[in-house]
């Protein structure tokens, strides 16, 4: 009983493994499509290949996703970018962002994830978000002064971010996560870049406009709730308001 315990733990673990290597290998590509191959011209492609290798994400499969996501070599990417928008239980707002090769074979599993929530037609709640860029990255310097940083980056705001918020920010460094316009997210990484910022994401997002109170045991039954849309193979990013 011990030995197929064992296997059966192996066996999670392996297809929890395949499932974060297809959604870093979706983010190259991605990153790749909007921002060309070169990672030194393109913020969102550095981050996510520096997070795909910290996750052990084979270099041939890194190289074969920037291709594919640049249009460059034989094969091309076909994967749709579609945004399904609803309600978490206790009427959280929620905004799923889904890169699938297939709609009529992903559709219908969102839905069914939704079951517990409430899936709303077409931009039902995205004027509840405000959508921004986000930039997250950490300087080694503990006292790094944020606020300079963010002011001198271009950014709009900035929040102060750690390990236990984002484990790709170090323990004992100073984390930061940068909001900006959409259109700046590259100029903010660039600056970031150049002056002892390490950036570990950059993308755009959604921030919630405002917070919904709830219960502990809300909130478990809440997270409980998405992290079953996040684990789903084809969904890239879970925006709530938590």
């Amino acid at each position: 009983m011990g030995r197929q315990w064992l296997f059966s733990k192996r066996a999670v673990t392996s297809m929890r493994k395949s499932k974060a290597t297809g959604k870093f290998v979706r983010e190259i590509m991605v990153a790749a499509k909007h921002g060309g191959a070169d990672p030194a011209g393109n913020a969102r492609l550095h981050a996510a290949i520096e997070k795909a290798k910290k996750e052990s994400v084979p270099r041939d499969a890194i190289e074969r996703a920037i291709k594919k996501g640049a249009g460059i070599g034989d094969e091309k990417m076909v994967l749709e970018h579609i945004n399904f928008e609803g309600y978490a239980p206790h009427k959280v707002p929620v905004i799923v962002e889904v890169l699938t090769d297939n709609n009529n074979r992903t559709a219908p599993e969102i839905r069914v994830l939704f079951k517990k929530g409430q899936l709303g037609a077409a931009n039902s709640n995205k004027f509840l978000f405000d959508h921004v860029g986000l930039i997250e990255a950490y300087c080694a310097d503990v006292n790094a002064d944020r606020e300079a940083a963010a002011i001198e980056a271009g950014a709009n705001e900035v929040e102060v971010l750690d390990h236990a918020k984002n484990d790709d920010i170090p323990e004992g460094a100073c984390g930061a996560r940068f909001i900006a316009d959409r259109t700046a997210i590259h100029a903010v990484s660039q600056w970031l870049s150049q002056n002892g910022w390490t950036v570990v994401t950059a993308e755009m997002g959604f921030i919630p406009k405002s917070i919904p109170t709830l219960t502990d045991e809300q909130k478990m039954e809440v997270g409980e709730f998405l992290q079953a849309l996040d684990d789903h193979d084809d969904v890239h990013r879970v925006w709530a308001a938590m």
